[in-house]
Order: C-alpha cells, then structure tokens, then sequence
C-alpha cells in the first residue's frame, strides 16, 4: 500500500511499475489512469463495475478482495487510532497495516515476533527526532498583551468570598480581630 498524490496515470504507473513483478496480470477496474498499463509491460484485465450492474450482477463482488483491504485499512484507522493519522506518518501506518495483514493466517504466533525482532535487529537505530514529520509552526506571538484575547474580554464574575467587602454582605457583622469566648462561657 501507498500514499498517492491523485488517481492518475501519472501517480498510478510508478506505483505499479515498482510493486508489481513485469509480465504479470493487473485486474483493475474500468479508470482510465490504468489505460497505459500495456505499454509497460503489463496485461490487463478490466472489470467494468457499471457493466456489471447492467448484467444484474453485484459490482462488489467483482474485486472482491480489493474492497476486503480497503475496507479494514479504513476500519483499522478509524478503530485503533481514532482517525488521528497525521498525513506525514500515513506510510508508516500503512506499512505496519500490510504487516500485520500478510501475517494473519500465520499458524506460528511465535514466529511472527520473531520475524519482528529479526526486522528490528537489522534496522538502524531509530531516534525520536527521524520519527518528527516536521516541525510544527509555533504560533505567532500575542499582541493584545496579558490575559485574555479582545474577543474573549468578559467583565470580572461576582464572587464576594474573594475580596474584603464580605462582612458588608452579610446581615450579621463579624469581627474577626478575637473571639468571643467570654460569650460562649455564659
């Protein structure tokens, strides 16, 4: 799986040419950006979802697997990382996607960790700063000066607790400077 600029055959060729072996049959649907596939080396067996629909038949059955990947790379995205993929990292995700999906009929648990260690063991070190798409953009600095931007200027709340008008609130003057033990005595 890929990253693609758009759907063209300018996008679609090097994709193709780079992951699909010279010789073999591509099973695509009817788009054109497919057209130029002959002249590359490749036969091409299209899949007319519209004619398809006009025979009766049930369009998705016709790339089945196709829209199975699709279908789960989406549901996958959405479901364990809440559709919060930043554009830069895409490749990555996908990569560990197609990992995980050429790995899940394997019948030896075991030996898929090991296959990730050997993968881990022969990579290079990876440092927090390769794992950084970019840097992002800071925000530019505010011109308003302290507290709270004009638009969310509101006028001070009502709280009497904080400030020393209390005692002209209540209906029973207090005197805080001693108290009045000899009155409690009596």
């Amino acid at each position: 799986m890929a990253v693609l600029a758009d759907a063209s055959a300018e996008s679609l060729n090097p994709f193709i040419t780079g992951a699909v072996e010279p010789g073999s049959t591509v099973i695509t649907d009817a788009w054109q950006g497919y057209s130029g596939l002959r002249s590359l080396g490749y036969t091409r067996e299209r899949r007319s979802q519209r004619a398809a629909r006009a025979r009766g038949e049930d369009p998705g059955e016709l790339l089945p697997n196709v829209h199975r990947v699709a279908g789960l790379a989406k549901r996958w995205l959405l479901g364990t990382h809440q559709g919060s993929v930043d554009e830069a990292h895409l490749p990555a995700y996908l990569n560990e996607f197609v990992f995980r999906f050429n790995r899940r009929s394997s019948r030896s648990r075991g030996l898929v960790f090991y296959r990730v260690l050997e993968l881990a063991a022969g990579h290079d070190p990876v440092r927090f700063r390769d794992l950084l798409a970019g840097k992002k953009p800071r925000p530019a600095p505010a011109t308003w000066g302290l507290g709270h931007p004009p638009t969310l200027e509101r006028p001070a709340a009502n709280r009497p607790w904080r400030t020393g008008d209390l005692q002209l609130q209540l209906p029973i003057p207090l005197r805080l400077s001693k108290y009045p033990r000899e009155e409690l005595m009596t």
